[in-house]
């Protein structure tokens, strides 16, 4: 090959390699650039989740009777002998029957006897108690500790302890013993109160005198309306506690 030739090989070689080497960067910049991004699309957000209230049954309105049915004749038309419809007029209505809060400190199920105040307390399990008001005994009757129901009966049969019998004329024609009924001074129910093994003569029963309750007039038993002990009779059972403060 002539050198003229030579020259114009080298020349055009020489071209081409400058020509690539400046190429280089635009394609290494090709691989390097990101191709641009479409703008972002906003998420939809998830709506803020609603709380699912349980669906409660309706109950029914239930309601405690007026002091007028409580106490009428209807309240007590299924007793083998007639309870006598009470005089509302003539009783103290914080002696009727009431559902309270039960400030006794005593557990569910628990009588408490209140002699000063004149009230009874069946301690529920839901933080009240019922409280009904009673009569109980004179000055020189009065008893006070803890027991518990030992016997319930219905209409109960009355037998005066020896003591009564010989200090009261009223009580000495029933020395034997006086039939359940409506004269029965023990009126519709009774409940025997016992210490250990030992009766202690004190009950909790009906009267047929409903307008002794509230006053100390017994001689040493606790006395209440005939329709509230009838329902304390129905709600207590045998062993239940009975605590009678000072």
């Amino acid at each position: 090959m002539s050198s003229g030739l030579h020259d114009t090989v080298s020349c055009a070689a020489l071209w081409s390699r400058r020509i690539a080497i400046a190429a280089l960067p635009l394609a290494l910049a090709a691989c390097s650039a990101s191709r641009p991004l479409p703008p972002p699309t906003a998420m939809p957000y998830a709506a803020a989740p609603v709380p699912v209230l349980p669906v409660l049954p309706s109950l029914p309105n239930i309601s405690e009777p007026s002091n007028d049915a409580r106490y009428g004749a209807a309240s007590v038309a299924d007793e083998p002998y007639p309870v006598r419809p009470v005089n509302l007029q003539k009783i103290d209505p914080r002696f009727l029957k009431q559902t309270v809060p039960n400030t006794t400190g005593e557990p569910a199920g628990t009588i408490v006897i209140d002699p000063h105040e004149r009230h009874l307390y069946l301690v529920q399990d839901d933080g009240t108690a019922i409280r009904y008001g009673v009569g109980v005994g004179r000055e020189g009757f009065a008893w006070s500790g803890q027991a518990y129901v030992r016997r319930k009966l219905e209409w109960p049969d009355w037998h005066p302890p020896a003591e009564m019998v010989a200090r009261d004329p009223k009580a000495r024609p029933y020395a034997s013993g006086m039939p359940g009924g409506p004269s029965n001074p023990l009126g519709a129910r009774s409940m025997a109160l016992w210490q250990g093994d030992k009766d202690t003569l004190f009950r909790i029963h009906g009267t047929i005198e409903p307008y002794s309750i509230g006053k100390a007039v017994s001689s040493g038993c606790i006395r209440m309306l005939n329709q509230d002990v009838i329902d304390l009779y129905s709600r207590v059972t045998i062993g239940t506690r009975v605590v009678v403060r000072s």
